[in-house]
């Protein structure tokens, strides 16, 4: 398949620093070139790929010291709109800019949700513009969502196997708290967790400018305490041993995050995780194998004992099972086929009950037809 990968300018696909989305695109599009397709990758001119990369802005938008990206994004869009009839497939990771602009191709685009949809400000938009196809990246994700949203498929995040190796042993026995220092995020609940069960417990955490005043005030005074030790942000590199030499990494969320990327890395190093029962946690994390899921804080403190006794390799081989970027892209590349097969069958409709696109499809001016609305 002919396939446009459109990522976020905001950050260099892979990311030199942050970027969780672009990273998973990096991922995407790496294995999509590894299985043989002919992959397009839109992004930021500092981007590395073995894919063809349309350069949209000389650097990741961030690093230039741009504050609002939407005028560059809108430019992108412009030169993939220009460009759609080179490929089979339009597959987008930008949140929501794209809908207006692509109402003539929704056939062969969809939307990667890569953040969390409850946001209000957003649903006018959720709202009008039903015919998008969307992947949710974990079933939770989907539920502030209108029932009109044209969901195609959920697909958890997958990443590639060697990234974070496999450790056999845990040589560190600390429990590992990684990303970012944030009320949603609960480090003082991993902090409340070591203490109470006797464990080590290492940080290693950024502080961003608009959490500055919940570390002042709530974390930094409970990091004195001798079992507790703050390491402060790591790279790709040191995240390997940080996590693989773990007992458990502590997962103490508080908010429905739709996918959590450390959860996975730290499976891939047979490292099991603590999570509470929040967002997408229950469909990543499998009880009693490759981790242990919790209500209570008291349930976090006797799972610290509990992982003790896993199975690292069973921690590995359910990561293997489900979260490898190879599993991740065979499941985008059964979407792309399930869209296309809706797409062959399209028919011209009456243009009543649908907005007039004022582009054509497939040569002819026709009206756009929501996916939801196709034969199966």
């Amino acid at each position: 398949m002919r396939i446009a990968q459109i990522a976020p300018l905001s950050e260099a696909v892979p990311p030199k620093f942050y970027g969780g989305t672009e990273r998973v695109v990096s991922w995407i599009t790496e294995e999509l070139v590894r299985q043989g397709h002919d992959v397009t990758l839109f992004a930021s001119g500092d981007s590395q790929t073995s894919a063809k990369l349309a350069s949209c802005t000389p650097e990741g938008l961030r690093l230039l010291g741009y504050r609002d990206h939407t005028a560059s994004h809108l430019a992108m869009l412009h030169q993939v709109h220009r460009r759609a009839h080179e490929f089979d497939i339009l597959h987008f990771h930008i949140d929501l800019l794209q809908y207006p602009m692509f109402e003539d191709l929704n056939h062969k685009c969809l939307t990667t949700m890569h953040g969390r949809l409850d946001v209000p400000d957003f649903m006018p938009v959720y709202r009008t513009f039903t015919g998008m196809p969307l992947v949710s990246i974990s079933d939770n994700q989907r539920l502030p969502m209108p029932p009109t949203s044209n969901w195609l498929a959920t697909i958890h995040h997958g990443l590639p196997a060697q990234n974070c190796p496999y450790y056999a042993d845990a040589k560190g026995g600390y429990l590992a708290f990684l990303g970012r220092i944030s009320p949603e995020k609960r480090p003082d609940r991993a902090i409340e967790m070591a203490i109470r069960s006797g464990t080590p417990l290492k940080i290693a955490a950024k502080v961003d400018k608009a959490d500055q005043d919940y570390w002042d005030e709530k974390i930094e005074p409970m990091i004195h305490h001798p079992l507790v030790e703050f390491i402060g942000e790591i790279n790709e590199e040191q995240k390997k041993d940080f996590l693989g030499n773990a007992l458990a990494l502590a997962f103490p969320i508080d908010w429905p995050e739709p996918f959590g990327l450390v959860m996975i890395e730290a499976m891939s190093a047979g490292t099991p995780v603590i999570a509470f029962r929040n967002g997408s946690v229950p469909e990543v994390i499998k009880d009693g194998v490759s981790g242990v899921l919790c209500e209570t804080m008291d349930d976090a403190v006797a799972a610290v004992a509990k992982v003790k006794t896993m199975s690292r390799a069973g921690v590995r081989r359910h990561f293997e099972s489900a979260f490898t970027a190879e599993c991740m892209v065979k499941k985008y590349v059964a979407a792309y086929e399930e869209l296309l097969s809706r797409g062959a069958d399209v028919i011209k409709l009456p243009t009543s009950g649908f907005r007039q696109p004022y582009g054509e499809v497939n040569g002819s001016a026709r009206p756009a037809i929501p996916v939801a609305a196709m034969p199966a």
